[in-house]
């Protein structure tokens, strides 16, 4: 029954590279012992593969009159206006500095703490305990999710110092 349907498969594909009819192996499927036929890139493309590949080409174009080198140089200027406007440019970078060190403290103390054996697994399940206690509290019902807008809001205000 293999070796009929290997054989019309091979009529079907045109004969090239399958197994004659009556080439069986048992217990392995037919479709598993037909051989695999590698194209050499050393051939030069066929017609029917030249018509393939030419319908996948894409080209890449921009409807903006603007290119990216503008909106680079435009970037750069605006850069350069906002770090001549700053009056005490070494608080920069000593807030630059302090920022680069917090995040390699932070790093050695959360590895540090993957270490300990129990720990990550207690922080994990503290934290999901957080994130389904916030859902309840605030995300659940439609007037704690405006109470929560309304605390963003002014958390903003505060921020940018309008209150």
């Amino acid at each position: 029954m293999a070796a009929v349907a290997a054989s019309s498969v091979a009529a079907s594909l045109g004969g090239a590279g399958l197994p004659a009819a009556g080439f069986f192996v048992p217990g392995i499927p037919s479709f598993l012992l037909l051989p695999y036929r590698r194209r050499s890139f050393a051939t030069p493309l066929q017609l029917s593969d030249a018509q393939r590949f030419s319908a996948h080409k894409l080209r890449a174009s921009s409807s903006e009159e603007t290119s990216g080198s503008i909106q680079t140089e435009e970037l750069l200027a605006d850069l350069k206006q906002k770090w001549d406007s700053i009056e005490n440019k070494p608080t920069v970078f000593v807030y630059g500095g302090g920022a680069i060190v917090a995040l390699w403290l932070s790093s050695i103390i959360i590895s540090a703490i993957n270490s300990v054996p129990l720990l990550p697994k207690l922080m994990e399940l503290i934290g999901l305990g957080y994130t389904g206690w916030f859902v309840y509290r605030y995300l659940l019902f439609k007037s704690s999710r405006k109470e929560l807008a309304e605390d963003i809001e002014s958390l903003k205000k505060k921020i940018a110092g309008t209150e």
